[in-house]
Formats: C-alpha cells, structure tokens, sequence
C-alpha cells in the first residue's frame, strides 16, 4: 500500500501577519513529500510515526461530524496494521510536516471529500481551510489551514485576509536568473507553539499591535502584490524593509546566532532574511538579487534555492 504524494510549502509572505489579516502566499515546495505507506517490517521511525497517526486518529473522532466526517473504521483499522507517514519533510522546520500529513488523511479517508478536479470555488477554499484548520490543531494547538491546504491542491495560494483567499499563479522562473529565493537551514528544530505563544504576548501591547498594522503588514502587503506582478525592484526594496521590521520586532524568533547576519545582509544588501514558518529555528527564508554573491557570503552555512528570478 502506498499513497499519492503530499507536498511540502513554503509560506513566502505573511507569517504572523495573516493571523492579523495581511496578505499572504503560500507555495507549494516539490522537494520534501510524503505519503501514507504500511510496512511489514517498520523502521523506528515508521512505529514512532504510526503511534503518533493512532493518537492522531482519536482526535479525529472528537471532530464535528458537520465539518467533516471520515471512514474512521477503515482509517483505525489500516493504523492497527501498521500504516504510518513516510515523509521526507524535515519537522520543525516552517515547511509544513503536519500539513502534508494531514492532507494524506483527509485525501484518503475523508467522506464527501472537496477535490482539486473541482471548479474551486472561495466556498470551498475556506471550507476546506476550516477542515484542515481543526484537523491540523491537532499538531500545533491553533492552526490557520493553509499548510495542508497547500499541500493537498499542489498550487500556490493567495491570501488577502482571513476569509478571502483565492489560488493564483505566479510568475514563472527564470532558472538562469541571478536573484532567487532561498532556505537557510539554521540546524534548530524549532517548535511553533511557543513561538505563536510568544506572539499572542506581544499582541496584548498596543505599541506591537501598532508597529504590526503600521509597518510589518503594511510591507508584507507590498511584497506579496510586488511577487505576484513580477516587479522585482520593489520586491527587493519592500523586503529590505520587512527583514528590518523582524529583526526589530520579532528577536525572539530568530535563533540568537542568526542575529547578526541577518543585520549583516540588511547592511550589505547582499541578502535580505525572513522568518519561515513562526521561526525558533528550522529554515530561514532568504532574497538575493545576486545568489552567487549570497552563496559566497554564506558559505558556512547550507542553502537550498527554491525560486529563481
């Protein structure tokens, strides 16, 4: 038995934003995937996985059925037989693990299921977000929806507040291109409860709840329509300034040793960082107008280039 694949994503802009109502796009990432698999024999991580898919299945029993209902006697019967999710996708990382998870689940076993083959309404887009957002709580404890809804259609999706979003294209690569976006791997697992914790504190202050309208989603905004248009100088510009804002506002979700070269990329303009996921570790997601010049100053560390300009 083996299931089709799950993609991982990359939330390019809006993270914490879109909590608040910013815009936000969301890609799916081809390099890391997973799928439902049962074995006769199970790897370590197989039977850790598979424990994990039974506690996972008794939360899905507590679901309101209104929402979404499952086969769960088939589901909890292929669990006791072992099936478990065979995943590439690195965990605590900002590229969506239990996204992809949960879209496997809701593909396989989900009744009256919304597919990609449908003509995709906004109805169903949020539907489905509200689906995925109550399964994948699961994992996290609050979820938006939009990690396995990423992963489950396979195509970037635009998000102008909570409850508008729309799938959209965006403008193809240019793969001998000198500018790109990349993922720093920043050798932290990170865990995103605490981070959104962190964040939720900092809401309760006025003066963060104003630099957050003001100036983190104001500038989000600006580089999800620059994208999306394929005006790639004032991308640049608008995510010099976003980098900014993080660094200012949002330390604790850099991990410490990250500090200064992310300063050290907003002086040079060799690189402009930004969080991937809610941060604490995991990847960081970089912008360079020149990636030969941001591979040779980052040469300590690994890259992995994701979209070329």
């Amino acid at each position: 038995m083996k299931g089709p694949l799950f993609y991982s994503k990359i939330l390019l802009f809006g993270e914490y934003g879109i909590i608040k109502d910013s815009k936000g796009l969301s890609i799916p990432y081809n390099f890391y995937n997973g799928a439902l698999k049962a074995s006769q024999n199970p790897t370590e991580a197989a039977i850790k996985s598979n424990l994990n898919l039974k506690r996972f299945v008794s939360y899905l029993e507590t679901v309101d059925p209104n929402l979404v209902s499952f086969d769960l006697d088939t589901l909890k019967r292929d669990v006791e037989d072992g099936m478990y999710f065979d995943s590439s996708i690195p965990q605590g990382y900002g590229v969506g693990s239990s996204g992809a998870l949960v879209a496997a689940i809701y593909d396989k076993y989900a009744f009256n299921k919304i597919t990609v083959l449908e003509n995709l309404t906004r109805e169903k887009l949020l539907k489905l977000k509200a689906i995925f957002s109550e399964m994948e709580a699961f994992f996290h404890g609050k979820s938006s929806g939009l990690d396995p809804l990423n992963s489950y259609l396979s195509i970037p999706i635009l998000i102008n507040s909570k409850d508008n979003i729309e799938a959209t294209g965006i403008p193809s690569q240019k793969l001998d291109g000198k500018g790109a976006v990349f993922l720093l791997d920043s050798g932290i697992i990170g865990e995103t409860a605490p981070m959104v914790g962190i964040f939720m504190e900092n809401m309760k202050q006025e003066g963060f709840r104003n630099m957050l309208k003001d100036q983190f989603i104001k500038h989000t905004d600006a580089c999800v329509e620059d994208f999306l248009k394929g005006d790639i100088k004032s991308l640049f510009h608008n995510t010099k300034k976003l980098s900014k804002v993080v660094l200012n506002h949002f330390k604790p979700m850099i991990p410490q040793q990250f500090h200064e070269l992310w300063k050290k990329g907003i002086e040079t303009n060799d690189y402009y960082l930004k969080l991937c996921g809610s941060g604490g570790g995991g990847y960081i997601l970089g912008f360079t107008e020149d990636i030969e010049k941001a591979k040779s100053t980052l040469k300590d560390y690994k890259l992995e280039v994701v979209y070329n300009f």
